[in-house]
Formats: structure tokens, sequence, C-alpha cells
């Protein structure tokens, strides 16, 4: 088509392009909309794509017309992107159509383009790595917390108190105060304080009631600071008991024969997870100062769809949705920064891994799980894991060349 092409004042990675179309460009494209539809449409005593064309565009005028509207929109958005050699980021936007007969067809497209990532500088900076310190109170914190998963809920005939089960029927004073029963574990903040207080008063099978101040900070701003009449019954209580620390529990959690393995094998893990998030804080300090140096623009449809994809994994309401964007767009920038970053050092620098750099590492964890590395292949695969496990190692050899290049200190 003979269009003409008129950039418009752009700014970063977004572009706006004027285009007009000559009137004759325009009937071709509605001539040949008109006879698609002359040679598929049915018309009465005609078999199908034999109407005249005539008789076909006056009764389906409209249809054609918009037809060959998008038909144009679509060509030219092509000849844009091929003339002037463009990478879209995104499917373009088409804002103030003027589309009058027999004359130029004109439009405004709007689009984005894929970040220019240069990284002219990579390398002659200084990160700090924190010490990783794992105290004796660090590991007994996870014995504990080991030692509370394997406790078991009894049932207690006494009145309850924090940390215990109960099953509660609860009455309000107001209209929607029907009893409901309740299961609470007591001082995790599922119930207001004053409940809890009249909870902690009855014994089970027994009901007591008085009138409880609700908190001014509740969610419900509309039962801030009320004060309601509050029935409960206390159906059953039940508390938690913990198995002690000893061989034998070092024996039921796994395969240890004493509790002095069982500490050594939790401080071993804590030391590696913590090693593990140092390096990662380090890498994420080597990818801010890149960007720091070498500044470039996101393109905000990939930010969107980015907070867009963890609202529906996370399952965010949609009437919160908007607001979750809103707090989630700078990580979802620095994230797509980081990414285009990685990608762009494994491209110039020949990093990305390789098949052979996947088959080591699958043959790696299948021999841990004790498995046929086919057998894990092919569980990965269905799973659509693979990629995921590429950018792992990409990410792993990207990272290890900017250790080189960088000087790592480590705090004191």
């Amino acid at each position: 088509m003979n269009i003409e092409i008129t950039p418009k004042e752009t700014s970063g990675v977004d572009r706006h392009v004027q285009v007009s179309v000559p009137p004759e460009a325009v009937r071709d494209a509605e001539d040949k909309a008109a006879r698609r539809y002359a040679s598929s449409v049915r018309l009465p005593g005609f078999r199908p794509g034999k109407a005249p064309t005539q008789m076909v565009r006056k009764k389906f005028a409209e249809a054609i017309r918009q037809a060959a509207l998008e038909a144009l929109v679509q060509d030219a958005y092509k000849e844009v992107i091929e003339k002037q050699d463009l990478k879209v980021a995104s499917q373009p936007h088409v804002h103030d159509v003027k589309f009058e007969e027999g004359k130029p067809l004109t439009f405004e497209l709007h689009f984005e383009l894929r970040p220019t990532v240069d990284l002219a500088r990579t390398s002659g900076f200084r990160v700090t790595r924190r010490a990783v310190r794992v105290t004796s109170e660090n590991v007994q914190e996870q014995l504990e917390t080991i030692r509370d998963q394997r406790a078991a809920w009894a049932p207690v005939d006494g009145k309850p108190q924090e940390g215990d089960m109960v099953n509660v029927e609860i009455s309000t004073g107001d209209e929607a105060g029907a009893a409901r029963s309740y299961p609470l574990v007591l001082g995790t903040e599922q119930a207001i304080a004053g409940i809890e207080e009249l909870i902690m008063e009855a014994t089970p099978g027994e009901t007591v009631e008085r009138p409880v101040r609700w908190p001014d900070d509740f969610p419900d701003e509309a039962q801030r600071g009320q004060t309601k009449t509050v029935k409960i019954k206390l159906h059953d209580v039940k508390r938690k008991s913990a198995p002690p620390l000893d061989d034998a529990f070092a024996r039921e959690v796994g395969d240890f024969d004493s509790l002095d393995a069982l500490t050594t094998a939790v401080t071993t893990d804590l030391n590696d997870q913590a090693n593990r998030d140092a390096d990662a804080e380090v890498r994420q300090k080597l990818v801010d100062e890149i960007i720091g140096a070498n500044p470039f623009d996101v393109p905000k449809s990939w930010v969107q769809q980015f907070a867009s994809n963890y609202a529906e994994a996370y399952k965010i309401p949609e009437e919160e949705r908007e607001r979750f964007s809103t707090e989630f767009r700078t990580l979802a920038e620095r994230q797509i920064r980081r990414d285009l970053v990685i990608e762009t050092i494994a491209e110039r620098e020949g990093l990305a891994a390789t098949e052979k750099d996947l088959d080591d590492r699958i043959t790696e964890q299948a021999e841990k799980r004790g498995i046929n590395p086919g057998q894990l292949y092919a569980q990965l695969e269905k799973g659509g894991r693979l990629k995921e496990i590429e950018r792992s190692l990409t990410e792993d050899r990207v990272f290890k060349w900017l250790m080189e290049k960088n000087e790592i200190q480590t705090e004191s």
C-alpha cells in the first residue's frame, strides 16, 4: 500500500504513529472484502457464492466496511514494522480512526518496542555478601518447629488457654448474630481479643455471656468501637502435646540414629539455606548495579501481564486486582529487568545452557532420587519444567561469569 507514516512524539519504548491510507487503497480493500463475502454468503434465490456483488455490498455494507478497516489496519501495522525494522513488545492499539467515504483512512497506532539492553558496563562493581551465621538458637528453633509439626491434639477438661484448639459456638446481639460454631486456635488472632478472653473463662459444655467491645482497627469499619453482647458455648478443648526431643524422636523424624545426628543434619540444612539466601542477595545486588549503570525502559504491557499472571496464580479476587497490580508494579519491573539482563549477558557471552548441561543436571537429580534419568526427563517434560531448569542453569553460568568480573566482599 502507498500509505503515509508519520511518527509522533514518543518516549522510552512507547511508539505513536499516525497512518494515512489513500482513498484508492481503501476502495481496493472494500472490493476485496466484498468479493470474499460474495463467495460465501447465502441470499434467497441464489446458490452459495452466486449472489451479485452489488446486492451483497448493499446487504452487508457495514460488515464489509468493518472487514476492510480491519484488513487495512493490519496491513498498515505490518508495513510500519517492516519499513522501520521494529521489534515490538505488544500488539498495537488503534486510536482516532477517521473512516469517511471517499476520503483517506487515518488512524493512530500505539505500540511498545522491546527494550534495547546494551549493557555497556557489566564489570568493576563491588558488592558485599553478608556473613552466614547459624547460631545454636537458630538450630534449636528449627528443632522445636519439627517437634511442633509432630505434636498431637488431645482433649482437656479444664478452661482453655492460649495455644489450645477450641470448638465454640458464638452469637452476638445484632441481627446477623445467629449462633455459629467455629474451630479456633487461641492466641492466633482468629477471633478478636475480647471474644478470646470470654472463651477462656468457660469450661467445656458451659455457656458464658457478657459485653465485648470491637477493636478500633477492626477490618469492617462499621463495627469498629461497637460494644455487643456476646454469648459463647464452649463445646470442647484440645491441647497440643509435643513429643520430647530425644533419640526416639530423631529416629521417628527420619534416618537418624540419635538426636545429635538430627541436630547435625538440621545445622547443615540451615547453613546451606543461609548460604543460598546470601548468594541470592549478591546476585540481586550485582543486577541492581548493572541496571543502575545501564538504565533501560520496560514495556508497561509486560509489567501488566507479569502482575496479571501472579494475580491469577495467587487467586487474587477480581475486585482487588487493580490494587494488587499497582502495589506489585515495582517488583514486576525489577524482575523483568533482571531477566533481561541475564538474557542479554547469556546471549552476548555465549553462556546459555546447552543440551548437555540439561542432561547432566537431570542425571544428577535422578541419581539423588534413585530413579532412571529417562523417567525423570519424561516427568519434567510432562510437567513443563524443562525450560525452568534450563533457565536456572543459564542463570548459574551468567552469575559465575559476573562473579569473576566483579569484586565480592564478605562481611566480617
